[in-house]
């Protein structure tokens, strides 16, 4: 399936009538599918580079020296997290994945520095912290685009989300799967969820593997181009926007048997706002026909539900 293609060129431009085709087209997919693909989205082709080629490293350091960056407590939200400690909400079978998270990092004297973990800093592997830190500015500052421009199509003042979004809680997110060394017993290497945050951004992956339910009830496979980066909405989203937005469900699974022996890593950078930022049903998506479907929440309380669900809580 190739799903929608957006130029954010188009949003930047400073041409009006481009920035409206764009957020037409964001909002239409957004709306039909849950996905799309971002080209021209200010994320550099060496960044992506250097990114994968740490987080490879990293992921090849012998077992117990990953295992002394999992840090109890933490909920997975900072460093390492090993081998099959998360699953899908409502699925008890482990995910195949082990996976490193790399949180948001205040410099401008907020005090909602006091509400997140310090990062952790892999000794073994010089550049991973800093590329970590410059690929999360980048997606940051894609993210806040697409928002400004989510919001304009719901009506909304562009910029309703920056306060929210300014020094948030959001993860950059390395997952690596193992090879395959042995029949399996499921086909699924993450089995089907929809993400908790506002927005998910997806710099391709390292193999196949990507499905989503199409509203049909089908998978199909998700392919993009190596220039574009793949977007899809959030359960957070949803629920602002009382399902105007969906929040589309999504897996991954094996590949063919011949490619058994290869690894995937993903590298998703999940988009989240401040914990205190209220998820109740924006009035402008409440109406006769489409009453409100969920109770009031903030996102840090939804987020604290949603952990506890998935197994790292």
């Amino acid at each position: 399936m190739n799903i929608p293609v957006v130029n954010l060129a188009d949003f930047n431009s400073g041409d009006p009538q481009l920035k409206q085709y764009f957020v037409q087209q964001l909002g239409r997919a957004f709306e039909e599918t849950g996905f799309v693909a971002v080209k021209n989205h200010s994320i550099s082709d060496e960044l992506i580079a250097d990114l994968y080629q740490h987080v490879e490293e990293f992921f090849n350091l012998p077992v117990e020296t990953k295992n002394s960056y999992e840090i109890p407590g933490l909920a997975g939200q900072r460093g390492y997290t090993s081998f099959g400690k998360e699953h899908a909400k409502g699925f008890d079978a482990p995910d195949l994945k082990e996976f490193f998270q790399f949180g948001q990092e205040v410099t401008d004297g907020d005090p909602i520095k006091e509400e997140y973990p310090a990062n952790v800093t892999v000794a073994e592997v010089p550049e991973f912290t800093p590329t970590l830190l410059h690929a999360y500015k980048a997606f940051e500052g894609s993210g806040n685009a697409l928002l400004r421009a989510i919001a304009l199509y719901l009506g909304l003042d562009e910029h309703y989300f920056e306060p929210h979004v300014h020094n948030g809680n959001s993860i950059l997110r390395a997952i690596y799967y193992p090879p395959i060394t042995s029949e399996p017993k499921s086909a699924i290497r993450a089995e089907q969820h929809e993400d908790i945050n506002l927005i998910t951004l997806l710099v391709g992956a390292s193999a196949d593997g990507l499905e989503i339910l199409t509203k049909q009830n089908t998978w199909v496979p998700v392919t993009s181009l190596p220039e574009q980066i793949v977007v899809n909405v959030g359960d957070m989203l949803q629920r602002l926007t009382n399902n105007k937005l969906k929040s589309t469900t999504h897996r991954v699974v094996n590949p063919p048997v011949e490619k058994w022996s290869s690894p995937r890593f993903s590298i998703p950078y999940f988009l989240h706002p401040k914990s205190e930022m209220s998820l109740a049903c924006l009035s402008g998506c409440i109406d006769a026909n489409n009453p409100k479907q969920y109770e009031d929440y903030t996102a840090g309380e939804y987020l604290d539900e949603r952990l506890r669900e998935i197994g790292l809580k």
